[in-house]
């Protein structure tokens, strides 16, 4: 099988350099320690198209991290292309906003469960943040609740006080309780009694280079009623899972209600727009708040958006995800097995997370074996991440499963020549 070599990736990041903090910065740059060995990855890509992208070698790739999410459709869709470059003809960014604003939050609310309102941004973390002001302004306290390891953005308030350029200011409102675990998060709330305005989580937990973990069965339905009962509002973060669980919202896919919920990525497959939606109660707290940016009104990305949704809406996507990711995770489990590796995959199969845990009988805590095998994947033409959850979008074909199976059958057996080298032993 054909190996991938990448010169001209290469030339352009020693370009990049001299005129980039990190020649690619933040979790993307290859400075972060994502992709090992660096050598084997691709670092700039020249197109995409469906569940593809090629670098510019021209190398192609099944892209199983699909922008971090946002290809639900396949990227490029022509639909939803179609559809803001409709819209781009006749105005984007302007001094008021168009008809699309009005319709896209009719489309919302009749199609999100929870929704009886939206707020247009263009970042997860701009709805995540604008969700922790709305939920300080409708009950006039000072405190959050999150889990462990969440992920809410990049703002200040969603970091730690031991990361650089954040303070113990900015994060000393916050509480923390693991995920899952009822009993510590009630008594987190029974200790700070009244002055909880929120509890924010993700509907399931997906930090990066762990495996990722379901709520516990009446989990959600318990932080519900103690919601309810002590006047803290429920947010769900629902920007990474958003549509592929369940297009009316996460929170019904597991059987419970949210206040406020944040979706961002698939909600225009690519196209840059966020949203805020909540419960009618909220509209007025929403409404208090000062928030705002220049591009926030755009209109083709809520073009793009109405085509999006009412396309996840019309193949029921979310049903699509599902079933593609069970069949490529059982496959690669099953290959994986064949060549004497345990992979263990969890969270849920439209946006699964994987780790190559041991072979034969051998257990790797360092995951230099899952490194390994993700590189030899990626350097044959299947873009896997490891240390963060993965995607499927709805364009995948079965023959693109079978291939992937192939490289990583293909990958597996590349890696068990040095296995012993991996681990550090003899074995």
């Amino acid at each position: 099988m054909e190996t991938y070599t990448y010169p001209k990736s290469s030339e352009l990041f020693l370009r990049a350099t001299k005129v980039i903090p990190g020649g690619v910065y933040g979790h993307l740059g290859p400075a972060e320690g994502c992709f090992m060995p660096v050598s084997n990855y691709p670092l700039y890509l020249e197109r995409a198209k469906g569940s593809y992208f090629w670098d510019l070698d021209g190398n192609r790739f099944i892209d199983y991290m699909c922008a971090y999410g946002p290809n639900i459709l396949g990227y490029n869709d022509p639909e939803v292309n179609a559809a803001a470059a409709a819209q781009y003809k006749k105005g984007d960014c302007t001094i008021l906003p168009t008809e699309r604003m009005v319709e896209l939050a009719e489309l919302l609310t009749d199609t999100i469960s929870s929704a009886d309102w939206a707020f247009f941004a263009k970042n997860g973390g701009d709805v995540t943040s604008l969700a922790v002001m709305t939920a300080k302004a409708a009950t006039n306290r000072e405190k959050i609740l999150m889990h462990y390891g969440g992920y809410h953005g990049v703002a200040p308030w969603t970091q730690h006080a031991d990361h650089p350029g954040i303070t113990e200011a900015d994060v000393s409102n916050n509480i923390y309780t693991p995920f899952g675990d009822f009993s510590a998060l009630k008594k987190a709330v029974h200790a700070n009694r009244g002055q909880i305005a929120a509890i924010i989580a993700t509907p399931y937990h997906h930090p990066i280079v762990e495996d990722n973990r379901l709520a516990p069965d009446g989990y959600w339905q318990k932080v519900r009623e103690l919601c309810t009962k002590e006047g803290i509002l429920l947010i769900i973060d629902d920007v990474r899972c958003g549509f592929r669980l369940d297009v009316r919202g996460s929170d019904v896919h597991y059987g419970f209600d949210a206040d406020l919920l944040c979706y961002c990525k698939a909600l225009a497959n690519g196209y840059n727009i966020s949203a805020l939606v909540g419960k009618k109660e909220y509209m007025d707290a929403v409404s208090s708040v000062f928030y705002t940016g220049s591009y926030w009104l755009s209109a083709a990305p809520m073009a793009a958006a109405l085509a999006c949704i009412n396309k996840m809406r019309e193949i029921d996507v979310a049903k699509v995800c599902t079933e593609k990711g069970e069949k490529l995770t059982a496959g690669l489990q099953e290959v994986a097995s064949a060549n004497g590796f345990d992979l263990v995959v969890s969270g849920e199969p439209a946006m699964w997370f994987m780790r190559t845990a041991g072979y034969r009988g051998e257990t790797d805590p360092n995951n230099f074996i899952h490194q390994a095998f993700v590189s030899e994947c990626v350097r044959r033409g299947v873009f896997f991440s490891s240390h963060h959850n993965l995607f499927i979008n709805a364009s995948l074909t079965d023959e693109d499963i079978q291939f992937t199976l192939d490289v990583a059958d293909e990958a597996y057996r590349v890696v068990s020549k040095n296995v012993k080298q991996l681990l550090g032993k003899v074995m």
